[in-house]
């Protein structure tokens, strides 16, 4: 239980904090920002992916009257249902009629309240860094009552903002060394993104979900960060954890997935059966991130392009599936129930391993009626008619852009 005036003076300074924080760059997504009287918009992400600075965006953009509270702040570790009350009594005090709540999903039972708040006709945003506590607490009470759209660190077209870089093949590897997370591209300070691999273990999962073994939570992610793009299944992951149990690994993958730090992707079958028994491809959030906390990736520059060109895809599709059948595809992208493409992703196209990459992404656009096929490359730009498809070589620096 928090007493009032010391949440007033929490509130006090995290609001003068906020005044003089830095706007940044402005993000890609802000001018596709929803802003509709009567729904929460709800912004989703990583921790640290700089999702609070995109709503100051926005509200410094909009909306200048607002209340502004961090839940992620260790003052308010004690916030209880019972303290909104508090909460509600200053509100009125401000006389804003804007809410901004930052991590909010750390306190049980807060879609309730933004729901009394939206009936108070009161204009609502919140971010949250854990999609499964979100997305089950608004589909109770704030059914029809939200919008939710998911923030990633910076993408490509951003870093290259960012850092005054051309797009071609040099900035494409020096986006594949440092990745997007805002802070660590101010400081190049590789301590940045360690401890924030420890924050999302320990207070976003091992905190919340009462994990004591912290110990096999972190090496079962190092296993995965050092493994990405290719595939796993729980029981391959027991031994390399250290966990012994199959169902303990499986929770864990969960937990990992929820804080947006690794993607598990599916082989495509029309069975879901068979799509839940099968390995599934490893990726993670963010390569600054993976070489900051892994010493060497199995596969390397190949994955790590393969890991690049699923963030992109993921930044714009909710189905990403890898395609097995004689041979491999690397993706299979569904919109809106449909496949659209298949994309193979090859660091350099070469008499070495040209058949095979062809053939893998002429498989899927055979079993999937595409006429059409991408193989993305670090540079190479070219075309191909091969059995009456065609395959698209297309640079990563244009891919990325696109």
């Amino acid at each position: 239980m928090i007493q009032k005036e010391f949440l007033q003076e929490i509130l006090k300074q995290q609001k003068e904090h906020l005044a003089h924080r830095d706007v940044g760059m402005l993000r890609d997504g802000l001018g596709s920002l929803p802003d509709i009287d009567n729904y929460a918009l709800i912004v989703s992400g990583v921790r640290r992916c700089g999702k609070s600075t995109l709503l100051y965006q926005l509200l410094k953009k909009s909306h200048t009257k607002t209340l502004y509270i961090n839940f992620d702040d260790p003052r308010l570790y004690d916030f209880e249902l019972s303290d909104f009350q508090k909460l509600d009594a200053l509100i009125k005090e401000s006389e804003n009629n804007v809410l901004m709540f930052d991590e909010i999903q750390i306190i049980k039972g807060w879609e309730r309240y933004v729901r009394q708040k939206l009936d108070e006709n009161y204009k609502i945003f919140v971010t949250g860094s854990n999609a499964s506590l979100l997305s089950r607490e608004l589909g109770t009470s704030l059914t029809g009552r939200h919008i939710t759209t998911e923030l990633f660190p910076f993408s490509y077209h951003e870093f290259c903002l960012f850092k005054h870089l051309e797009a071609n093949k040099e900035s494409v590897i020096e986006y594949m060394r440092n990745g997007g997370f805002p802070e660590f591209l101010k400081t190049s300070s590789e301590e940045i993104l360690a401890n924030l691999l420890d924050d999302i273990l320990i207070r976003d999962i091992a905190v919340r979900y009462g994990i004591k073994d912290t110990r096999g939570l972190k090496r079962l992610t190092i296993y995965l960060l050092s493994n990405i793009g290719n595939l796993t299944s729980a029981n391959k992951l027991r031994e390399p954890s250290g966990l012994n149990s199959t169902t303990t690994v499986l929770e864990y993958l969960s937990h990992l997935e929820q804080s947006y730090l690794i993607s598990l992707v599916p082989m495509f079958d029309y069975s879901l059966k068979k799509q839940a028994i099968n390995p599934k491809k490893i990726y993670a959030i963010d390569l600054g991130l993976v070489n900051a906390n892994v010493s060497k990736i199995k596969g390397d520059e190949g994955h790590k392009l393969e890991n690049m060109v699923y963030n992109k895809l993921r930044s714009k599709f909710k189905e990403i599936y890898y395609h097995k059948g004689k041979v491999e595809c690397d993706f299979i992208v569904l919109d809106k129930g449909t496949i659209t493409q298949a994309i193979q992703v090859c660091l350099q196209l070469d008499t070495d391993n040209k058949e095979r990459e062809f053939a893998g992404l002429i498989d899927a656009l055979k079993k999937y009626h595409l006429s059409e096929g991408i193989i993305v490359t670090l540079s190479q730009d070219d075309i191909f008619e091969i059995d009456g498809f065609t395959i698209r070589l297309v640079p990563s620096f244009q891919f990325f852009n696109s």
